[in-house]
């Protein structure tokens, strides 16, 4: 029985010693990587603003806002996809390819039915852009309207 015990202890650490001794080879883990190369023509976009604060508004209003953007690299920028952090926030966004120099809208739309309080939503565009996909914010406080309590008169 001892022995059973101890080749189960011998076999568990030299598992977990040729396990240390692989992640401290990293041929054996990792692939190699080719260095990016930055396109310095890349499209990239330059946004008036990229929060915007739609202040308080009441439980069930609908505000929508367009965030102005323009292609500040050299070649057309093209947006491919936008998705808002939930289904309250709806965005859409140019099909077409944005030409250097050369402005746009993201036109976001907020429904607040069912929400109540402070809010923070995110619309994420994935396009070519040098920098990568870009995150637009809209915020606010969402009031719960006063629910009137029911009159004496009303259940006579």
């Amino acid at each position: 029985m001892k022995k059973t015990i101890l080749a189960l202890a011998l076999a568990i650490s030299f598992g977990g010693i040729a396990s240390a001794q692989d992640s401290k080879n990293p041929s054996s883990t990792l692939t190699p990587t080719t260095p990016t190369v930055e396109n310095k023509n890349a499209p990239d976009f330059k946004f008036e603003v990229e929060e915007y604060n739609f202040g308080t508004i009441k439980q069930g209003d609908k505000v929508s806002y367009d965030f102005s953007f323009m292609n500040t690299g050299k070649e057309p920028l093209i947006i491919t996809d936008a998705k808002g952090s939930c289904g309250c926030t709806v965005p859409s966004y140019p099909k077409e390819p944005i030409a250097k120099g050369a402005k746009g809208v993201i036109h976001i739309e907020f429904n607040s039915t069912g929400k109540q309080g402070s809010q923070t939503k995110t619309v994420t565009l994935t396009s070519n852009s040098k920098s990568g996909p870009k995150v637009l914010y809209i915020k606010g406080n969402v009031e719960v309207p006063a629910t009137t309590a029911p009159s004496a008169t009303d259940g006579k």
